[in-house]
């Protein structure tokens, strides 16, 4: 698949998902309760019932910030915040001598966070609009990225981790919840934008995705948990995993 094919379809999918206000990232029958949706996937009631109602869209597949260890003061950056739900969790926990920055390429998504955030005033969080594999953020700025089932769309994850890996301060870390496969999927699949836009076709196998985090130079990789991904077509069961991955930036 050509990269900005890919692009600007999972833009603008993205963006019509933002203007619906709710969609699930697998190719799922959907429960159309977003806070059940949400609470499969590792995030309690009492986190959903406390962020803003507009920022859960039922788009992840775990729950970044309950792995991440946030600190008081942390600056954290967000990769791929949609609706800003893990950015309004975080904001929490950081208080307000820390700070949350979300980055999005879906200009929708970055206004329907925007609005959330400024109804319910979070002072301590900003959303940007830009791309993951280049981020609109300075070098060795921010204690914690989290991400949460956006790597998987982008054709260059390479470039994503050296990106995230730029912006960390020298100890820095880095909470990924993903997909990964399980096996090599249908090359039908893998050419399928729809497939791509749902986080499926973009997936690594789990020690791809491992070793290209390695490349990117991180270190002390470790998958915190994993398990079957369950909310996707007969046709993929089994071959889906939902992994929460952690790693740190070399402290020089």
């Amino acid at each position: 698949m050509e990269e900005e094919e890919v692009k600007k379809f999972v833009k603008k999918r993205y963006g019509e998902i933002a203007g619906a206000g709710s969609s699930c990232c697998s190719p799922c029958d959907c429960d159309p309760s977003v806070i059940e949706q949400g609470k499969r996937i590792g995030y309690s009631e009492e986190d959903l019932r406390n962020v803003p109602e507009a920022s859960n869209m039922g788009l992840g597949c775990g729950n970044p910030v309950a792995l991440a260890a946030l600190k008081e003061g942390d600056t954290v950056l967000d990769l791929g915040s949609g609706g800003g739900v893990d950015v309004f969790l975080a904001a929490k926990r950081v208080g307000n001598k820390g700070k949350v920055i979300g980055v999005d390429m879906t200009k929708e998504m970055v206004e329907r966070a925007e609005s959330s955030a400024k109804k319910y005033g979070y002072e301590n969080v900003e959303f940007r609009i830009g791309e993951i594999e280049s981020l609109p953020v300075e070098d060795n700025s921010v204690d914690v990225v989290i991400s949460n089932c956006v790597i998987n769309l982008s054709i260059d994850k390479e470039k994503v981790f050296r990106e995230a890996y730029r912006v960390l301060k020298p100890g820095g870390r880095i909470m990924i919840s993903d997909l990964v496969t399980e096996g090599k999927l249908p090359e039908e699949i893998r050419k399928n934008l729809e497939a791509w836009a749902r986080c499926v076709a973009g997936a690594l196998e789990k020690n791809d995705y491992l070793d290209t985090m390695k490349k990117a130079g991180f270190r002390k990789i470790k998958v915190i948990s994993e398990s079957s991904y369950d909310f996707i077509s007969e046709e993929l069961k089994g071959r889906i995993t939902s992994v929460n991955i952690e790693a740190f930036k070399e402290n020089k």
